[in-house]
């Protein structure tokens, strides 16, 4: 008979603090800040590079500072030969996502500092992440394509160099402009599922590479980082403004799972959601793509009238994504690109005050009874 009194129980550990960070606020109140810096002002005014050493770091670089990490990740961009092999080697519809988990482990042993949990350790490491995670993913897709991948371009931001890698071209300055900004949204945020997964691991004292791996599994699935990808879905298949509310109350009705709404932590909308859906808006203009935004804004008021349920960051994102001529399969990959940084930032944080994450879970399995089964050598 159990003399544990049972605990409390909190599905999908909704409101359970698992831990402590100082790189990353979610405000239930529609903020979002990355060591104290507000993320609508750091989306405005900062580059990829300087959010991604202010989350490795205590604070914002200096311009010696930034130049210098700029140049540590372009130097780290190129992938170590027997990995380009690996991923020639993998079927032709493998997704994006599989390539990116498989490359990121495949990376570990390349890595001199692989089993070095050391705080600068883990900097170099995570350095060498953020700088490969693209290459993966713009490799990986040129392979996909029939196409050899293209040389790196040390000159170029991570941002630009992405795009460069993927298709030969670098774009005009606005769109790498709109790029930065979105890997400055999606950088990190907080204990989210993928994050929470990567510190999972790294509080075992697993590499790195091990932890982002996990992430990297975690991020794919359609309840995280996949909703963009299903999102852009729902909304080719809307089509026109005028289609969005009878297409909601549809899907209302058929209590179906619609992607981009909804988030276990704001409780006022997604912060975030502003400035993607005036990139949306700007983008559209510029490209003769009007249609898409006018769609999730009436998406957007369909749902809060009839669930009380905001629009996230994926709603618009997907849209984005299309716009800027990224295929859908890529728009979780590109949210990796970006969501590696924060991974990094935390695995470093997990590791340098560490302690191994062990919940409880709540037994509901029938309560103890004899054994009534055969013995190992046949006799009842």
């Amino acid at each position: 008979m159990s003399t544990e009194t049972k605990p409390a129980y909190s599905p999908g550990l909704a409101g359970v603090i698992a831990g402590e960070t100082e790189i990353c606020w979610v405000d239930p109140n529609a903020g979002l800040m990355y060591r104290g810096y507000d993320i609508h002002e750091m989306a405005e005014k900062a580059s990829f590079e300087e959010v991604a050493y202010l989350l490795l770091h205590d604070d914002l670089p200096t311009i010696e500072q930034r130049q210098e990490f700029s140049r540590a990740i372009a130097a780290e961009r190129p992938l170590p030969r027997q990995v380009l092999e690996m991923l020639r080697l993998m079927p032709k519809n493998t997704h994006p996502m599989d390539m990116l988990r498989t490359g990121v482990s495949m990376l570990a042993p390349f890595d001199p500092d692989l089993n070095d949990n050391s705080h600068q350790a883990n900097i170099r490491k995570a350095i060498r992440l953020i700088a490969k995670v693209s290459t993966l993913i713009a490799d990986g897709y040129r392979i996909q394509q029939g196409e050899n991948p293209l040389p790196e371009r040390p000159d170029l931001t991570l941002a630009a160099n992405l795009f460069y890698k993927l298709n030969g071209d670098v774009p005009q300055a606005w769109k790498i402009r709109m790029m930065d900004t979105i890997f400055i949204l999606y950088a990190d945020h907080e204990f989210n599922a993928s994050t929470f997964a990567a510190r999972v691991t790294a509080s075992t004292l697993a590499d790195m590479y091990a932890a982002v791996t996990s992430a990297c599994g975690t991020l794919k699935g359609p309840l995280h980082g996949g909703a963009n990808e299903e999102s852009m879905k729902m909304l080719d298949d809307i089509k026109t403004a005028d289609r969005a509310e009878g297409w909601m109350m549809d899907a209302l009705a058929r209590k179906a799972k619609i992607m981009g709404f909804g988030h276990r932590v704001y409780k006022k909308g997604d912060s975030r959601v502003p400035i993607m859906r005036e990139i949306g808006r700007d983008l559209g203009k510029r490209v003769g793509k009007e249609q898409w935004v006018p769609i999730c804004e009436k998406l957007e008021a369909t749902m809060e009238r009839e669930k009380q349920l905001c629009a996230n960051v994926d709603l618009y994102a997907a849209p984005v994504f299309t716009m800027l001529e990224f295929p859908p399969e890529l728009n979780t990959p590109i949210f990796a690109a970006s969501r590696i940084a924060g991974w990094c930032a935390h695995v470093v944080e997990q590791h340098d005050h560490n302690r191994l994450i062990r919940p409880r879970s709540l037994y509901t399995g029938p309560a103890a009874r004899p054994y009534k089964g055969v013995s190992p050598n046949g006799a009842k």
